[in-house]
């Protein structure tokens, strides 16, 4: 992971118009930020979508940025604000739009998957929308507890709460499948 010293230099500079600091953050940070939209169940054209448009906020208010503070968490805040806006805008859609039953081709390709191992996907998609965003944060993009919990205006406690309550369900959901004791959970 980056140090957040690293990040900070690159953000201030940024903020001057230096192309290639930000340049530099679409690289460094671009993987962590799509795997986080991967996870929140979205499409990958989704997430291409959520990610691009996410830095196209941030450009837009990247004057925002305070020298000196964490940048991850002001990212992941913007982040999750663009897929929450992204999901209020598609429940809209999809309260007016008649549904359409899943094709019988995904079907058959996620039953493929599902018989190699575990399926992460469907293991996380169980867990409630806050508690698999946090984990996406904490062991996907590495952040620290205090971070994640300034990037979802949430107290320490209620990440470590949530982060707790996700690796129990893991826990349970992996012995159901005859995973045995795996080691799932920890804090950064």
């Amino acid at each position: 992971m980056h140090s957040d010293a690293d990040l900070q230099m690159l953000m201030v500079q940024y903020q001057t118009g230096d192309a290639s600091a930000a340049a530099a953050l679409v690289s460094q940070l671009s993987p962590a930020l799509h795997r986080f939209f991967m996870i929140q169940h979205v499409s990958r054209r989704h997430a291409d979508d959520l990610l691009q448009e996410t830095w196209l906020r941030l450009h837009q208010i990247r004057q925002t940025y305070r020298p000196g503070e964490p940048v991850l968490p002001w990212l992941y805040a913007i982040a999750r604000h663009i897929r929450v806006d992204h999901y209020r805008k598609a429940s809209r859609v999809e309260t007016r739009e008649q549904q359409v039953d899943q094709l019988p081709e995904i079907s058959a390709a996620r039953q493929q998957r599902a018989g190699v191992g575990v399926d992460l996907e469907a293991l996380l998609g169980s867990l409630p929308e806050s508690q698999r965003e946090v984990i996406a944060m904490l062991k996907i993009s590495g952040m620290s507890l205090e971070e994640v919990a300034r990037a979802t205006g949430a107290s320490v406690g209620s990440v470590k709460q949530k982060a707790h309550r996700a690796y129990e369900k893991l826990r349970e959901q992996l012995t159901r499948l005859g995973f045995g004791q795996l080691g799932v959970g920890g804090h950064s």
